[in-house]
């Protein structure tokens, strides 16, 4: 696990940082309070991707799909709203998680069980207005590993 806090202006640097972390991991899980920087963190991310399609949150259509100028596809998910979490079988989440595609997951803990086992955990908490902590992990329950 490796946490450290960040100025805002470092948001690119962490981007950076978190691809290389996150290996060949296609699951990536954020974890923070409304505000925490979530979706600022995924939009540097989209950048280091060379996302060429606008970056916004996802909440109201649960999922954005965005490519890349390579044509790899990246889904961010936002299950903020999602109340019963068999609500996401209907969208087929499923089907996007293992798509092989990178899966950018906010809001993770309304998912319920269908989440999958192997994943990049990435947690936000505000340190102040201009400074953040970040703590992240590759985690893997299906071998037991964290």
């Amino acid at each position: 696990m490796v946490e450290k806090t960040y100025q805002l202006q470092e948001l690119d640097a962490v981007a950076e940082e978190l691809v290389a972390a996150a290996q060949e991991e296609r699951i990536w899980v954020f974890q923070g309070q409304m505000g925490a920087g979530k979706t600022t963190l995924i939009k540097a991310l989209c950048r280091q991707f060379q996302v060429k399609d606008a970056v916004s949150s996802p909440t109201f259509g649960i999922v954005n799909q965005y490519e890349t100028e390579d044509h790899q596809l990246i889904y961010h998910f936002d299950f903020y709203r999602i109340v019963d979490p068999l609500e996401v079988l209907e969208i087929g989440v499923e089907e996007y998680f293992y798509s092989g595609n990178y899966c950018w997951i906010e809001w993770a803990e309304n998912l319920g069980g269908f989440i999958p086992q192997q994943f990049f955990l990435i947690k936000l908490e505000v340190i102040s207005a201009d400074k953040r902590k970040i703590t992240y992990q590759h985690i893997d329950y299906a071998h037991g590993n964290k």
